[in-house]
């Protein structure tokens, strides 16, 4: 074994020592119950039971869902998948392949079995995984591999470390040309900027809602702190009396924190409240969609989109093309740094500060619906995961 490697080992075995209690701690949590202990302790996470198949690594929801179009046309192929959060874990599971979530480096020279392909999407950098995937005969490819404006300036302070761990890949599909430059910078070769695959993807709605009367204000995939200035611009919005605004909160283990924090506001305002879950209608002045895998009906039937993720400064954004689709006014913060390139796509887009929220929705009323117009060919990367 090579001595950087060696040492790598040795540092990531120190940091999981020194993490344990938080992690035990943290294992504790709704949002971490399956997914910590498999990582960190290979609870419930054997290796996968094949090898010589196509591995795809992706982190989280959005990327995991990415992956549709392009397994639509591997369907022949023996595919594995590994992700790190329980909605990507959940995602995954719904595709023909094994799932596994990704456990943490120091056990990834034991795990790994060889496969002939390593696919990881937008910024899953791991330098285990890489290099042991590596010398098991894997080819390393990166997928709408992205360096984000906020992070490039640590990506550099690091380039030789990064250098390091890009010589284990073969292939870089970039999702723009400043991406491409970013990888150039690093040292890495053989780069070829293809767009973001996102906008591969077919969008689809699961359930036929009817339309309520009235304006429909949807806030979708909003994090801590984004649904008070919500809320607050919805109540000094104009047309408020004659809208509903619908919460889809990012998070599930978020739901009941959300919720009470709408009864306040039901209260002060004297508007009418419901839980999605159990009405199952848009009756109400304010709902909470309390349920997975609803938010793109709910797009289906909104004249706003309210797109969360975007307006602290620590997200970097959500996915816009659902939306977009469906013909929603899209709304979102200033901080989308991680979806900059899907945003390059959608037109007829308010960029604002949580306080702005109100007068963007009076601003809406003059502005034609968001649209998509791009699409991507993803026929290249199917031939270069199918070579031999």
């Amino acid at each position: 074994m090579k001595p950087f490697f060696l040492f790598y080992y040795f540092f990531s075995a120190v940091l999981f020592v020194i993490a344990l209690p938080l992690l035990i701690v943290l294992s504790l949590k709704q949002k971490y119950k399956e997914s910590i202990p498999a990582r960190f302790f290979l609870f419930n996470n054997p290796k996968f039971d094949v090898t010589n198949a196509i591995w795809f690594h992706v982190c989280s929801l959005g990327e995991a869902r990415a992956l549709d179009p392009l397994l639509q046309k591997l369907h022949n192929e023996e595919v594995v998948i590994t992700t790190i959060t329980q909605t990507g874990y959940n995602m995954a599971k719904k595709y023909n392949a094994q799932v596994r979530y990704l456990p943490y480096e120091i056990y990834l020279p034991f795990w790994i079995e060889p496969q002939k392909k390593l696919i990881v999407l937008e910024a899953e950098f791991w330098y285990m995984l890489f290099t042991v995937a590596r010398s098991r005969g894997a080819e390393v490819i990166l997928l709408n591999a992205r360096i984000s404006d906020k992070s490039v300036k640590k990506y550099m302070k690091f380039a030789w470390f990064y250098k390091r761990l890009l010589q284990n890949v073969a292939m870089i599909y970039a999702q723009s040309e400043v991406d491409k430059n970013r990888f150039l910078a690093l040292g890495a070769k053989n780069i070829e900027v293809i767009g973001n695959i996102k906008l591969a993807g077919e969008v689809q709605k699961t359930k036929e809602y009817k339309k309520p009367d009235g304006e429909v204000i949807v806030a979708g995939s909003t994090h801590l702190g984004e649904e008070k200035s919500i809320l607050d611009a919805f109540f000094a919005y104009k047309n408020h009396k004659n809208a509903k605004l619908i919460i889809v909160p990012r998070h599930p283990e978020r739901f009941d924190e959300v919720y009470n924090l709408m009864n306040l506001y039901a209260k002060q305002y004297n508007a009418t409240l419901s839980r999605f879950s159990e009405v199952k209608n848009f009756a109400s002045d304010m709902i909470l969609v309390d349920m997975m895998g609803e938010l793109n009906n709910i797009y289906a039937i909104s004249d706003i989109a309210i797109l969360g993720g975007a307006f602290n400064s620590d997200v970097g954004g959500h996915n816009p093309l659902e939306p977009a689709h469906f013909g929603c006014k899209i709304i979102t913060g200033k901080h989308f740094f991680h979806q900059k390139e899907l945003f390059r796509y959608v037109h007829h887009v308010q960029y604002v500060e949580p306080k702005e929220i109100a007068s963007a929705l009076e601003k809406a009323k003059e502005l034609p619906p968001s649209m998509v117009t791009e699409k991507i060919n993803l026929e290249p990367v199917v031939q270069k995961i199918l070579e031999n």
